[in-house]
C-alpha cells in the first residue's frame, strides 16, 4: 500500500489530484507513490500506466472528422445491389427506407432509419459535442454528457443493421442468374463510417469531461 495522500475535506478532487492512476487493462486502481519495479505498469497485469489517455482528444477529432468525410458517399452512393434476370438495380440507405414504406413494412423501414440514419448521426454529433464542451470548458450538465457518452458507446454496434441485412439476404437468395444479392460501394464507406466511430468512442477518454 502506498502512503496516505492528503486532500482537502469538503472539496471535490479527480483521482488524478489525489495521485491515484486506473489500470485500463484490470481496472484496479493504484496509488501514484507506491513503491514496485516499474512505476510505470500496473502490478498485476503490466499494463502502461497513464492518469488520460494519451493524446486522446486529437485522436478521436482526427476519427471524428475521418467519419464525417465517410458519411456522405455512404449515403450517396448505393449501398446494395439485386440482380434480377441479369438486370442490377442498386438500393441507397435511403432509397431502401423509402422502399420499405411504400410496401408498408412500416416497423422494418423505422428499424433501418433508426440503425442507419439516427444512430450514426446521433454519435457523431454527441461525440462532437462533448469535445467542444471540453475545448470551450463548459462545465455545465456534465453528468448528462458522461451519460450520452456511455450510451453512444452502448448503441455503437447497433448501427451495422444494415451490413448484417445486406450479409444475410447475400447468403439467402442466391440463385445464379436468376436472382443475387450482392453490397455496393456505398458498403464499404458505411462501414467505415460505424468502425470508425466506435473507435473514436473507445479512443475518447470520458474523464476528460469532468477535468474541466
Amino acid at each position: 500500500m502506498g502512503k496516505n495522500i492528503n486532500v482537502n475535506k469538503g472539496k471535490d478532487i479527480s483521482a488524478m489530484d489525489a495521485g491515484y492512476y486506473l489500470c485500463h487493462g484490470c481496472h484496479s486502481v493504484i496509488a501514484s507513490n507506491i513503491s514496485h519495479e516499474n512505476k510505470d505498469a500496473c502490478m498485476r497485469c503490466g499494463t502502461k500506466l497513464y492518469f488520460r489517455k494519451p493524446n486522446s482528444l486529437i485522436k478521436t477529432w482526427a476519427l471524428l472528422v475521418t467519419a464525417v468525410i465517410l458519411v456522405f458517399p455512404a449515403n450517396i452512393f448505393p449501398i446494395m445491389r439485386v440482380n434480377s434476370l441479369g438486370v442490377p438495380d442498386d438500393s441507397t440507405i435511403i432509397s431502401g427506407i423509402i422502399y420499405f414504406f411504400q410496401e408498408g413494412n412500416y416497423s422494418i423501414g423505422i428499424i433501418i432509419f433508426v440503425a442507419s440514419i439516427l444512430v450514426p448521426f446521433f454519435k457523431i454529433t454527441g461525440i462532437c459535442l462533448i469535445l467542444l464542451s471540453i475545448y470551450f470548458k463548459w462545465n455545465i450538465s456534465l453528468k448528462q454528457k458522461a451519460l450520452m457518452f456511455r450510451f453512444i458507446k452502448f448503441v455503437g454496434r447497433w448501427s451495422m443493421l444494415d451490413i448484417f441485412v445486406i450479409s444475410v439476404l447475400q447468403a439467402f437468395i442466391s440463385f445464379g442468374y436468376l436472382t443475387s444479392v450482392e453490397p455496393a460501394s456505398g458498403a464499404i464507406y458505411f462501414t467505415g463510417v460505424v468502425v470508425i466511430t466506435m473507435f473514436a468512442a473507445i479512443t475518447f477518454d470520458p474523464r476528460l469531461i469532468w477535468d474541466i
